[in-house]
């Protein structure tokens, strides 16, 4: 590869030259960061002029993660706040593509941390990204990467950002892209304190990403995806037989939700044997041949699947509940709360507040007349997941490795609304925990 000219090795001294040998310091448009360290607080920073003048000093986390003596880099992927389906699908695969990318090789060495961009005031259109650290400063590194970015075939294809600090310790950012194999510089700016928004950057992009509220959100990703995944054309088929709008029968129907080993699968068909209801569960068996390939995917042909998945469960229990009650292992709730702990950085703090409307349930969809949600205490669950020995999905592995993942999807389920979950402590005896959720159905029908 060649390249227009060589990386300046010396420190900044207050002029940066862009491509056209001027101070890139009115990019635009204003971009603000948002880095999840690894104790999973996050730190905000904004690119800002190229006087530092009197501003703030930036965050020490930043300073130590950006600056010297190792060298730090950032990628982001390209998508505009009004792109359509086909842009996010195509950004959300070259986003996994280059996770993958980044953990072989020369990367491997290198400490990898999850770096948002976003446009400021609560705007839809946040960059998934990533920032790496290389710890030896080496140019294999910056050489890797370059070539990455030019192997890309996607347009635009994602920049390629260098911190560096100046004699006076400020951060700057040099910002590079590759054309017909030359590297060109194409700004700097210097880095600068931002403050944390009231919410997370990403939960305005939620509703079309993967929170789906409504069927035909969730089809138009899987539509952008037969392309590449044929089952996709087979899902949405089955989908397609489905009616629109569905209604319950006259009989009860109970979803069932909960974290994996929380003694859903056996409270579900205990409850079934015991009310002689039907038992169906999401995702339906017509597509359940199909999860392992769509866990594979990003994040928001996952969610579609297993949003689609609903409606076609959906119409099976209205045709269900018009003879007989029924029971529903896991339903919309997994799928949302599932979709937001992965996609909102941070901790616990960081989530939508109660009553936000991503934890509404879809107008179209088919509601239960009561959800369960079965808790039972992490050390617990651990116990139970060990002597299970089943393969475990992303997002199972997840749960069983990072404590506030799962901190975050059980919130996530308790703050479900229209209908909430009612919160069964599973931990007792299995016949117990049976007597409970048995007393909260009949409870429930007698309000009917």
């Amino acid at each position: 590869m060649a390249f227009a000219r060589p990386l300046l090795r010396r420190p900044l001294s207050g002029q940066l030259l862009g491509r056209r040998g001027v101070c890139a310091g009115a990019m635009a448009p204003p971009r603000r960061f948002v880095l999840e360290l690894p104790d999973c607080t996050l730190a905000h920073f904004a690119l800002g002029a190229d006087d530092p003048g009197d501003a703030d000093a930036p965050d020490p986390r930043l300073a130590a993660l950006l600056g010297p003596p190792e060298r730090s880099y950032s990628l982001c992927v390209p998508v505009t706040p009004d792109a359509g389906c086909g842009a996010r699908v195509r950004a959300a695969r070259l986003h996994q593509r280059l996770l993958h990318q980044l953990r072989r090789g020369p990367f491997q060495r290198c400490q990898l941390l999850r770096l948002l961009c976003y446009c400021p005031g609560g705007q839809a259109g946040a960059q998934q990204g990533f920032l790496l650290r290389d710890p030896l400063d080496g140019p294999d590194t910056r050489q890797a990467l370059l070539e990455l970015l030019g192997a890309c075939q996607e347009a635009p294809r994602p920049y390629l950002g260098e911190f560096e600090a100046d004699p006076r310790g400020q951060l700057w950012q040099r910002l590079w892209e590759v054309q017909d194999g030359r590297r060109l510089q194409v700004g700097c700016a210097r880095v600068v304190p931002a403050p944390e928004p009231p919410l997370h950057p990403v939960v305005p992009d939620l509703p079309s990403s993967v929170v789906f509220l409504d069927r035909e959100a969730a089809r138009a990703v899987l539509e952008e995806c037969t392309s590449f995944i044929p089952e996709a054309r087979a899902v949405l088929d089955l989908v397609d037989q489905c009616p629109k709008q569905v209604q319950k029968g006259k009989c009860q129907v109970v979803a069932i939700e909960g974290l994996d080993a929380t003694g859903k699968t056996t409270v579900t068909q205990s409850v079934a044997d015991s009310l002689k209801a039907v038992l169906l569960k999401s995702p339906p068996s017509c597509i359940g041949q199909w999860r392992k390939i769509f866990d594979d995917e990003p994040t928001i042909i996952r969610r579609a699947f297993y949003s689609l998945g609903n409606y076609i469960v959906a119409s099976e229990i209205a045709k269900e509940s018009a003879k007989s009650p029924v029971i529903v292992d896991r339903y919309w709730h997994s799928t949302a709360t599932y979709a937001i702990a992965t996609e909102v950085s941070g901790g616990l703090q960081h989530l939508p507040p109660a009553h936000h409307p991503v934890y509404q349930w879809p107008e179209d969809l088919l509601k239960p007349d009561l959800i369960l949600l079965l808790t039972v205490s992490p050390e617990e669950r651990l116990q139970r997941l060990q002597g299970r020995g089943m393969e475990k999905t992303r997002e199972e592995a997840e749960l069983e490795a990072n404590s506030v993942f799962r901190q975050k999807v059980e919130m996530s389920y308790q703050r479900m609304e229209n209908p909430g979950c009612h919160v069964v402590d599973a931990s007792p005896c299995r016949e117990k925990v049976l007597q409970t959720v048995l007393s909260l159905i009949q409870n429930s029908f007698n309000e009917l």
